[in-house]
């Protein structure tokens, strides 16, 4: 039967600004989101019954329907109801590299790739615009995993504006591998404590959102300037986060007090931290150092660097 394995890159943020609510529910954003070489593998395949199967080689992952990739595909099949009878239904393996419950969209990048594995096994035809409409659907970040590179999102994360993409950038990522942060708790603590200071009317909403296309941090990217990039580095929910998670906030001060970081911050809700370098020499020494300094095992350390696109087909039979 035919099938797809298809590179799902993680993502970290460059910037997240939470400026008020939204009539949804969700909260008006405005990130600067960008692609890292950490990626998971999925593997798309033809099944001759009507069904989807997920598998996954991580115990933590479920494997059923609250999987975002499952229902992905439980998506495609009732948006394309035609293609689903004519090709059947779908087997996806997820081989996992990102760490779970990270921040770093591992769920919504694999989500992508299958909608993107489907498109192809089901010869759609489907732009990366459709792509991205149909992931915004699923979660905020799923649209930009199907890009990827470099992007201002705005709105609940979903409204994408393309940057030029940043590929010379090295990072350490650190993540303890049983501390999970709730992305709604975070969101919901930071309501409860900064909720005031919330712009309300819609007109100063998008206003408020569509100014960090003109902010320093996007000046830096557009100049390539790796220096200012790090000192702009700016996440609203670390306010929360670092309060509440001391294992968090002491990473954050170990790769601050390391020498060639240009600058370090939790990636989303957390709890990874990451920090940037100039070059994978500099980052994998202070890998090193790091380890040296947090004696746990329980702690994860990633090199990686930036990459300029989302979901990329490995290898098709």
């Amino acid at each position: 039967m035919p099938s797809y394995s298809l590179i799902a890159p993680a993502k970290i943020n460059l910037y997240l600004e939470i400026i008020g609510d939204r009539p949804d529910g969700y909260h008006e954003l405005a990130m600067i989101l960008q692609s890292i070489g950490l990626a998971d593998q999925i593997d798309v395949c033809s099944i001759r019954t009507d069904s989807i199967r997920v598998h996954c080689n991580h115990p933590q992952v479920p494997t059923d329907k609250s999987n975002l990739a499952y229902r992905a595909a439980e998506l495609m099949a009732k948006q394309f109801p035609e293609a689903f009878a004519k090709y059947g239904g779908v087997e996806i393996t997820v081989n996992k590299q990102i760490p779970v419950a990270a921040g770093l969209a591992g769920g919504s990048t694999n989500a992508a790739a299958v909608l993107v594995g489907i498109d192809l096994l089901w010869k759609l035809g489907l732009t990366q615009s459709e792509l991205e409409e149909l992931g915004g659907t699923l979660g905020s970040d799923v649209p930009f995993c199907v890009a990827g590179g470099t992007a201002i999102a705005t709105s609940r994360g979903e409204q994408l504006s393309p940057l030029p993409s940043l590929d010379t950038i090295y990072i350490v990522l650190a993540k303890y591998r049983s501390l999970e942060v709730s992305t709604d708790w975070a969101y919901k603590t930071y309501r409860q404590q900064f909720g005031n200071s919330y712009i309300r009317d819609s007109e100063n909403l998008a206003a408020r959102a569509n100014a960090v296309h003109s902010g320093a941090i996007v000046k830096a990217i557009l100049d390539k300037d790796t220096g200012e990039i790090a000192r702009k580095l700016h996440n609203d929910l670390e306010r929360v986060v670092l309060l509440a998670y001391p294992q968090v906030l002491q990473l954050r001060e170990v790769f601050a007090n390391q020498e060639g970081v240009l600058g370090t911050m939790m990636s989303g809700s957390g709890p990874t931290v990451f920090a940037l370098f100039e070059s994978q020499q500099q980052a994998e020494q202070v890998k090193l150092q790091v380890r040296e300094v947090i004696l746990d095992e329980d702690l994860e350390l990633f090199v990686t660097r930036t990459i300029t696109h989302g979901i990329q087909v490995a290898s098709s039979v």
